[in-house]
């Protein structure tokens, strides 16, 4: 098990380490093997993981080839070494022998349709720095849990609600639609997984997930 905690559209917040750590610390039960952050003034990440593949060079968050994607990743791909085959043949630089970076490169080569590809159970972001764009995805299941709320013009996201109170711009109040959905989720229509792609001016609901406000 491991864990993941970030925000975007943070204003002063956004480079201050001591809130990004404390977001981590309040999941530091989902990884207590090792800790790392990014941040680069527009979006902040931190992670928490359970070392498990690749014990020496599987640390996340983890950047791509010209480090202009970013990816934090807790889950499982059990078709991860085929995939990672056919990226290898597509001209692909691995820098590790994890499952978490096939999810990187597999984004920069089928981009969203790399879903429909994966077998497994996982909770991921991607930020795309050239664009200023956050991809977000989790298994149909949800077995792996994913969390986002925003609150005063701050988007927090993380694999537990729990670490969002860290955050300044975090208010602890019910959020009666959201439990109303819950309530109803299991008559709405649902899609093989769930994804979502944010951006610093809008959220684009592709289909349905956990929701916390």
């Amino acid at each position: 098990m491991c864990g993941f905690v970030g925000y975007i559209d943070g204003g002063e917040t956004q480079l201050m380490e001591p809130v990004l750590h404390a977001m981590a610390d309040r999941i530091r039960h989902r990884g207590p093997d090792d800790a790392d952050y990014y941040m680069d003034g527009e979006i902040s990440l931190g992670f928490r993981r359970l070392s498990i593949i690749d014990l020496e060079g599987g640390r996340q968050p983890i950047l791509n080839e010209d480090k202009s994607k970013v990816l934090m990743f807790n889950g499982e791909i059990y078709n991860y070494q085929s995939l990672r085959e056919d990226l290898l043949k597509a001209g692909h630089v691995f820098t590790t022998k994890t499952d978490s970076e096939v999810l990187l490169h597999g984004f920069e080569e089928y981009g969203t349709d790399l879903l429909n590809k994966l077998r497994g159970m996982f909770a991921f972001i991607i930020w795309d720095k050239n664009t200023k764009t956050l991809f977000g995805a989790r298994d149909y299941f949800g077995i792996k849990p994913f969390y986002y709320a925003k609150m005063q013009g701050t988007l927090m996201f993380g694999s537990e609600i729990k670490s969002f109170v860290e955050h300044p711009h975090f208010k602890r109040e019910l959020n009666e639609r959201a439990l109303r959905a819950t309530f109803l989720s299991s008559i709405l229509r649902a899609t093989r997984h769930s994804s979502r792609t944010f951006t610093s001016c809008r959220l684009h609901i592709i289909s349905s997930t956990k929701t916390a406000k």
